[in-house]
């Protein structure tokens, strides 16, 4: 999706998670709480809403551009299996230890896909990535990550504004170096236990260009109506839609 105004002003380049359902695939879930993983493609519907709101507003001040990643992730005779290898958009190839791992996968074929296309001036993620940002913050902030403070401090003021606070957690070669595999450039989980989050970031971290600021934010805590705030419908919450309004309509 593109909304250009200008092609001399900024381009922010947004890219959502749609996993429209999440089994787990081979490395199959439990049973027990499958049936929310429809709320996969959460991040998706995020972009998506915000640049419906862009078409209404029609911002003058920067290019919105949106690439959503959709599929599902199914066990069966065609499905990726542990131990895959396989080649990323560009060229890099990833060793697939864990096939629930699958999110991180499409999202780093979007980023290096927009980011070739498009050449943005920032990028920002959405993607309900990781149980293990639950574990650290629960369900009232979402994770965020970032290589640019600039643009992080953006987010967090955004993120207030709008009522869909987040909470910055960091990076660093610390955790990338989990990710390093013996027979590819990078495997797709780091160590069971270990940072989680962090390193399903880091993994994001490698298909964005260094020069290029960057935002991660992982929803997979509040794009799930758990808290009962009075501004969050039942279900889905929305999450990430008003806080990428609200960035687009602060952006100078």
């Amino acid at each position: 999706l593109e909304y250009i105004r200008s092609k001399k002003g900024p381009t922010l380049l947004l890219v959502g998670k749609g996993l429209t359902f999440d089994s787990g695939g081979i490395s199959l879930k439990p049973a027990s709480g499958m049936e929310k993983m429809k709320y996969d493609m959460c991040g998706g519907a995020a972009v998506l809403a915000a640049m419906q709101a862009v078409g209404s507003e029609r911002p003058e001040n920067i290019n919105v551009v949106a690439v959503i990643p959709a599929t599902e992730n199914m066990p069966g005779p065609g499905a990726i299996k542990p131990g895959d290898i396989i080649s990323q958009y560009g060229g890099r190839t990833v060793e697939v230890v864990n096939t629930d791992a699958e999110g991180r996968l499409i999202l780093a074929d979007a980023l290096a896909y927009g980011v070739e296309k498009y050449r943005p001036d920032a990028v920002v993620d959405l993607a309900t990535l990781t149980g293990a940002v639950v574990v650290a913050l629960g369900h009232h902030r979402t994770g965020l990550f970032s290589n640019d403070d600039v643009l992080a401090g953006r987010i967090i003021a955004a993120a207030e504004q709008s009522g869909e606070p987040v909470w910055r957690l960091p990076l660093g070669p610390e955790y990338t170096e989990q990710l390093k595999s013996k027979v590819a450039d990078l495997k797709n989980v780091g160590k069971k236990g270990d940072a989680g989050a962090i390193t399903a970031a880091a993994f994001l971290e490698e298909f964005v260009p260094e020069d290029v600021p960057w935002a991660h934010l992982d929803i997979a805590g509040t794009a799930w109506d758990y808290t009962e705030k009075t501004y969050v419908p039942k279900g889905p919450s929305g999450i990430g839609a008003r806080l990428l309004i609200e960035l687009i309509r602060s952006w100078e």
